[in-house]
């Protein structure tokens, strides 16, 4: 599927598989593979951009993958995002959606919100909080309606948020 069929329908803490199509280069071509590796992995929906218009001119709709940390001694040294705009060459696939009853922990700036952590539950989020102060942010249950969602024909029913919980810190 497309960069704006994921946009359109992927609830934020879905899991996503993105691949340019060449098959995997052999491990003995370290740089044909670290090149491979660029244009083909996976990471979870953390957010999407709307189109802005902006002085030098308009920066096109985007999404941001969250491919993974890096560090050592429970201590995050690397955060490795990925952004992808609307019109990416790449396809793109939902390899999971975030289970129902989930609970997601979403940074709000400006109009967008960004997912922070998706928990288990509601306890499990206020747990993850305690431990990790940030400002602004609110809880989110994953609904039914939003994980049965499925695209057809590069259209889905719009999923619909049951209840957001804003939190102050």
């Amino acid at each position: 599927m497309s960069a704006r069929t994921v946009y359109e329908n992927a609830p934020l803490g879905s899991l996503i598989r993105y691949a340019d199509g060449t098959p995997r280069p052999p491990a003995r071509f370290k740089k044909k593979l670290a090149a491979w590796e660029t244009r083909n992995g996976a990471g979870r929906l953390v957010g999407k951009e709307p189109a802005r218009d902006r002085p030098n001119g308009i920066s096109p709709a985007s999404f941001t993958l969250h491919e993974g940390d890096f560090g050592n001694g429970g201590v995050v040294v690397l955060t490795v995002r990925r952004i992808y705009s609307l019109d990416s060459d790449l396809r793109f696939e939902i390899v999971g959606r975030p289970a129902i009853g989930a609970v997601r922990i979403l940074q709000e700036y400006g109009d967008n919100a960004e997912l922070l952590h998706l928990a288990q539950s509601h306890e499990a989020a206020e747990r993850w909080l305690t431990q990790h102060r940030y400002s602004n942010v609110r809880l989110n249950e994953v609904t039914e309606d939003e994980v049965g969602a499925d695209v057809v024909a590069g259209r889905a029913a719009l999923p619909s948020v049951r209840s957001t919980v804003p939190v102050n810190l």
